[in-house]
């Protein structure tokens, strides 16, 4: 698949951006912009994502998946976070998706994503994808309880546009997958990624925090949790959170 690839030194958010440029003129499937620093980039909850200029990646990513319906757009999330979390693999072990497209390593966070999704009728007409992955930053100074990037895990200095590539071309690779109907394939391997998914671990909702294993993941995105005492929970996204 050609990759359009626009190269900002900084914008305030690569996904407004897009959406600004895409109000002006027809951007093709695959468009990606990347940018060296964001003023404004949001995280999941309306959170700000904090980057270094020039150490990080960030960059968003357009899709026109037209024959995914709006009913199964967590797809969309499923294919993102698998891109990510296996671009990162071959640089160490113990990366996972945390539920629904965090991307983790053991405990620690190293990727978030905001996906903005737009609908025609019962279908999805256009997806951006936002993404932040720590790659060169040393420090951190925000109050995110767990960032890590993938230098420390390293020791090494990494070439964001190596990663980036590979990155993408995995991406592609998935979206290619999904535009054929692969959904068991994408679906069996996001599950077979998930952070913590053997065990009991300590989630929270809105009636306060309770032992649980995850169960697996709808199609819609909802997660399924079990408790100690067999109860099986569902849970959209907002509605649960991982007690870490």
């Amino acid at each position: 698949m050609e990759v359009n690839i626009q190269r900002l030194k900084e914008t305030d958010s690569t996904n407004k951006y897009l959406v600004e440029q895409l109000s002006r003129e027809y951007l093709p499937d695959f468009s990606v912009i990347t940018t060296d620093f964001q003023s404004s980039g949001r995280g999941q909850r309306g959170n700000s994502w904090e980057s270094e200029r020039g150490k990080n990646l960030l960059f968003s990513v357009l899709l026109r998946p037209e024959s995914v319906p709006a009913r199964s757009q967590f797809l969309i999330s499923q294919i993102a976070s698998l891109a990510i979390k296996e671009g990162l693999d071959r640089f160490a072990a113990g990366f996972s998706i945390k539920w629904p497209n965090d991307i983790y390593w053991n405990e620690q966070k190293i990727c978030g994503m905001l996906i903005e999704n737009d609908l025609a009728g019962a279908m999805l007409s256009q997806s951006i994808l936002g993404i932040g992955v720590n790659i060169n930053q040393n420090l951190f100074i925000s109050n995110a309880p767990n960032p890590v990037s993938l230098k420390t895990i390293t020791g090494n200095h990494q070439d964001r546009e190596v990663i980036l590539a590979d990155i993408l071309r995995i991406l592609a690779t998935y979206y290619d997958l999904l535009r054929k109907g692969e959904t068991e394939l994408i679906n069996r391997r996001y599950h077979h990624s998930l952070f913590r998914k053997e065990g009991y671990y300590l989630f929270a909702d809105k009636n306060g925090r309770f032992s649980a294993r995850i169960v697996g993941v709808e199609p819609d995105g909802e997660l399924i949790l079990s408790t100690e005492t067999n109860e099986k929970r569902g849970y959209l996204f907002k509605e649960v959170q991982f007690v870490l």
